[in-house]
């Protein structure tokens, strides 16, 4: 009797514990990021992000899928010695507002226009990384006017795919798939991203697999896919020509994830790093060793020196 009492009283715990999480938005369930954070609201949409630092020159960076503004605090812990620095969650991810809408690189650059305005930002230097590079080149080439240079890191949008290959990649990623994704799955995900992961990815992979309880978990799982299906409809190839910043283009030499080596067996890092050097006018492209898709994160030192001697030359 007493086990089946204990038994019970566990059940009920964690059906109690399980039922407070899910009325829970993502942004109480995640981990407490590295610096504090701001909010600032762009029309119904409210937009979280952190600034650190009082230099002269902003560094504005835009973090990739399912990732959110701290991924750059290995970064700004050296940067903001120098730089203001301001790191944003884009709507859909992090802290901020799931709005119903299409999240393609169009939508991101307008709802970066707008976060660059309503905080009175000006000559900045633009810091992209995967699908946040998208965005980036985006939202340089639609409104250039404040935007001093462009630095993408592992940039989504140079690698092409076929019609028949993005409708494979449309009808593999569903809300679903996404919102079943079990916890060995996101530990696996989340090694592609690294050639050697870094001890404190753990942070990250606990928050993934926390925010399932979150109450805007599914609004989140849907942001994902139209996040994707949005690359992939709104492609910014044909726009890399009419980049008129200095530009940096930084990709770790063993990325596993672009380009996709599945979909495009032949391409390599080093043909996708030919397109930035062919197709934008004014780039310097590195590829720093030993470093995965996350390169900013698993190589920060390196990553840092690449920016601030880019930020500093002419």
């Amino acid at each position: 009797m007493k086990q089946l009492t204990f038994i019970l009283a566990f059940i009920l715990i964690n059906t109690t514990v399980f039922s407070q999480n899910q009325e829970k938005p993502m942004k109480e369930i995640l981990s407490e990021y590295t610096f504090k954070t701001h909010t600032v609201s762009i029309d119904s949409t409210e937009i979280s992000y952190i600034k650190e630092g009082t230099g002269k020159q902003t560094l504005l960076f835009v973090h990739g899928l399912s990732s959110n503004a701290d991924a750059w605090s290995k970064n700004i812990q050296t940067l903001k010695k120098e730089y203001t620095c301001i790191a944003l969650d884009l709507p859909g991810y992090g802290k901020s507002s799931n709005p119903d809408t299409d999240y393609t690189p169009t939508y991101f650059a307008e709802i970066l226009n707008q976060f660059i305005k309503k905080t009175k930002l000006e000559d900045l230097i633009l810091i992209g990384h995967s699908m946040g590079g998208q965005a980036s080149i985006k939202l340089a080439t639609t409104y250039p006017e404040n935007i001093k240079k462009l630095i993408l890191v592992a940039p989504a949008g140079l690698e092409q795919f076929s019609e028949a290959n993005a409708n494979i990649m449309k009808s593999f990623f569903t809300p679903i798939v996404v919102k079943n994704t079990s916890d060995k799955q996101i530990e696996k995900n989340y090694a592609l991203n690294f050639y050697v992961q870094p001890e404190e990815v753990s942070k990250m992979i606990k928050d993934r697999k926390q925010i399932k309880l979150a109450s805007d978990f599914d609004a989140h799982c849907k942001a994902i896919v139209s996040s994707i299906v949005g690359m992939l409809n709104d492609p910014v190839y044909d726009d890399l020509e009419a980049i008129k910043q200095k530009t940096l283009v930084i990709f770790g030499d063993k990325d596993m994830l672009i380009p996709n080596r599945y979909l495009n067996p032949n391409l390599t890092i080093k043909s996708i790093g030919e397109v930035a050097a062919e197709k934008i006018k004014n780039v310097k492209v590195v590829l720093v060793k030993a470093a995965g898709h996350f390169v900013q994160f698993e190589k920060p030192t390196e990553v840092n020196t690449l920016i601030q001697q880019f930020i500093e030359s002419n």
